[in-house]
């Protein structure tokens, strides 16, 4: 069973948009990702400001810095 997760980015940004398609074929086979806009949290934005996008697990908290592909995302959720 895939773990939810969290897609930390922000509306206009490039680099989110090109994240969000590198997980659709997860998507696709069941993962849960919520798409979390870092501009609706100051917290959200000094923390994540300078790294997004950024995939966390729900389950462990553990994050993945962009860049990722797609390899590196199925390493990130089997772990």
């Amino acid at each position: 069973m895939l773990p939810e997760c969290q897609l930390f980015g922000t509306l206009g940004c490039h680099l989110c948009e090109v994240a969000e398609g590198v997980l659709m074929p997860f998507v696709e086979r069941g993962l849960l990702v919520e798409l979390v806009d870092i501009a609706d949290s100051e917290e959200w934005v000094q923390t994540y400001g300078l790294r997004i996008p950024v995939l966390r697990r729900c389950d462990t908290g553990s994050e993945l810095n962009w860049p990722f592909d797609a390899g590196s995302v199925a390493s990130f959720l089997s772990s």
